[in-house]
């Protein structure tokens, strides 16, 4: 039974693949308690920014779709965040294996305390790997905006050097997981955080490079 769900998850995939949208970006949905809708101005801003700078033309407004869902094989990129627990059940796990096998891109941004919890669940996803941490040579951070020290600093949190860490599939980056960063933190309305002008414009050029990356890769 389950590699007939298997089957069929990957079939519709490549369905969806097809036909897909270009360009567009949706909010992952997940079980465990965590807040995965956190940060509402973030992605809002990204987008725009992105239109604006790195000729894309992402609806602003992105969708919300469910771990499980197949509606998650429309989007080339899709964003996860939250500061909380995050639990994938046996059905969400096949459904994000069969999306980022296909040529679809995770970015999962640690908004502060998902870093506890989130190996564990990607490890249900390709238990043959461990998070790798990016060298600062790899190319997301030299796509239009280039970053030679690696994912930049944005909130201090604990204070720790800023993370960015990545499961692959065929020598391609699939999951990338941010973290002691706080990208999405930079990326909401100036008036949420109180961030200086500088340190938003490395937040949203990093986001904009994770973007582009994900859509051409």
């Amino acid at each position: 039974m389950k590699f007939k769900i298997y089957f069929l998850i990957t079939i519709i995939s490549l369905l969806f693949c097809a036909f897909a949208k270009a360009q567009d970006i949706a909010v992952l949905k997940y079980k465990g308690g965590g807040d995965w809708y956190s940060n509402p101005t973030a992605l809002p801003n990204l987008i725009t920014f992105c239109n604006q700078n790195i000729n894309t033309r992402i609806r602003k407004k992105p969708q919300t779709v469910d771990a499980g869902s197949v509606d998650i094989f429309q989007f080339p990129l899709v964003h996860m965040t939250g500061h909380g627990n995050v639990l994938f059940t046996e059905e969400d796990v096949e459904n994000l294996k069969a999306y980022l096998i296909s040529g679809g891109f995770l970015h999962i941004d640690d908004n502060y305390g998902m870093e506890k919890y989130l190996p564990t669940e990607l490890k249900k996803i390709f238990p043959e790997q461990e998070l790798k941490e990016l060298p600062a040579t790899h190319p997301i951070f030299y796509q239009t905006y280039k970053f030679p020290k690696g994912l930049p600093k944005i909130h201090e949190h604990d204070g720790k050097r800023p993370l960015a860490l990545g499961l692959f599939y065929e020598d391609r980056l699939v999951v990338l997981f941010t973290t002691e960063s706080d990208l999405g933190d930079g990326w909401e309305d100036p008036e949420v955080h109180g961030d200086p002008e500088d340190v938003r414009r490395k937040a949203l050029q990093m986001g904009a490079n994770i973007v582009q990356y994900a859509f051409e890769n």
